[in-house]
């Protein structure tokens, strides 16, 4: 009896509810330093979004970051992000105003340290799904990343984080 009350009510929430997911969305970040810019692509993000509360979610392996140089790869898992040790990245926020021009508010946990952001961006929601970007800047003292002093101008103290994907409709 119980199992019956429970799937009723999910296909009873489901039915005023519309729910939207990826596991394909794209976050690149860059890092504009004096001696050299670094940029990275994670094409694996996975996303929820629930149109009824506007809650979001995000989560990332870190080690699905894509470099132009293999070694810049290494020293980010090995070194700095220590993907061994902080596997994942997650946000957990809400979407005010979203129209075309929106903003989100939650927590994003970096290499094991939750902080709260407001990022700016546009959340477009279609017929069947959303589209949304948005780019911030984090810095990397806030995530208890530490950058040696050896390669200091190699690597920017405040990174760019820019999110690009598409969120199809749960149906």
């Amino acid at each position: 009896m119980r199992i019956l009350f429970f799937l009723l009510f999910l296909v009873h929430y489901n039915c005023f509810t519309q729910n939207f997911i990826s596991k394909t969305g794209e976050i690149t970040f860059f890092s504009y330093a004096p001696i050299e810019d670094i940029k990275a692509v994670n094409k694996n993000v996975s996303a929820a979004f629930n149109s009824q509360t506007n809650e979001i979610v995000f989560k990332l392996d870190i080690i699905n970051f894509q470099f132009r140089k293999k070694l810049m790869q290494e020293h980010f898992n090995e070194n700095y992000l220590e993907s061994d040790i902080f596997p994942t990245s997650t946000f957990v926020g809400k979407v005010y105003n979203n129209d075309s021009l929106s903003n989100v508010k939650g927590l994003l946990t970096i290499h094991g340290v939750t902080k709260e952001i407001i990022a700016f961006g546009t959340f477009n929601i279609l017929d069947n799904s959303i589209k949304l970007s948005s780019s911030f800047k984090i810095k990397l003292e806030d995530f208890n990343v530490e950058i040696p002093k050896i390669v200091m101008y190699k690597i920017a103290e405040e990174i760019l984080v820019d999110i690009d994907m598409t969120l199809l409709k749960i149906l």
